[in-house]
């Protein structure tokens, strides 16, 4: 018995202090281009950090975005010059309808539904749309013609029409009876 109690004094004595340890957990941060826009991280061609493991488990395998590698970094600053090329065409292409549509009336005939000038349906922005590339061979889309309500008499009408990057035009247009 006495020898139980040694052993229980010895290993009371001999338990080991609690030490307090810190363990620090390593964040992989991955650089990666995204491909697309994705929510709350960044919109295409942005070169962004990200987790290791929401790259590899969610990004990478979607491909919503790709490794940023010295290969893809070059290719994306390619696409940014190709991109910005492109929007500065298009631009001048949109000054240049701007200017085209200065003094451009299109005529468009329409039946009669009845009495007070009013016209049987109503003329669209597809019309107008189609009969100014057929008549002054000016192509605006037709999305692109804003009309606040469609035109239902006839006469002379102004319609406006946004170009892009805040060019905007005027086209007039004339609605005969048929």
């Amino acid at each position: 018995m006495k020898n139980a109690a040694k052993r229980r004094k010895i290993r009371r004595c001999a338990a080991p202090q609690l030490k307090l340890t810190f363990i620090f957990w390593m964040v992989m941060i991955m650089k990666v281009i995204l491909q697309q826009d994705v929510s709350g991280q960044g919109k295409q061609g942005q070169l962004i950090n990200v987790s290791d493991g929401y790259a590899r488990n969610f990004l990478l395998p979607r491909k919503l975005a790709v490794a940023a590698t010295e290969d893809n970094l070059k290719l994306m600053k390619q696409q940014e010059k190709a991109r910005l090329k492109k929007q500065e065409d298009d631009k001048a292409i949109a000054q240049e309808t701007a200017q085209r549509l200065v003094g451009v009336v299109v005529k468009l005939s329409a039946r009669s539904g009845g009495d007070g000038g009013k016209l049987f349906g109503s003329i669209t922005s597809k019309e107008i749309s189609e009969a100014l590339l057929e008549q002054h061979g000016i192509d605006v889309e037709k999305n692109k013609i804003v009309q606040d309500e469609h035109i239902k008499t006839f006469g002379p009408h102004e319609v406006k029409c946004k170009l892009g990057f805040e060019i905007g035009g005027v086209i007039n247009v004339l609605v005969v009876e048929a």
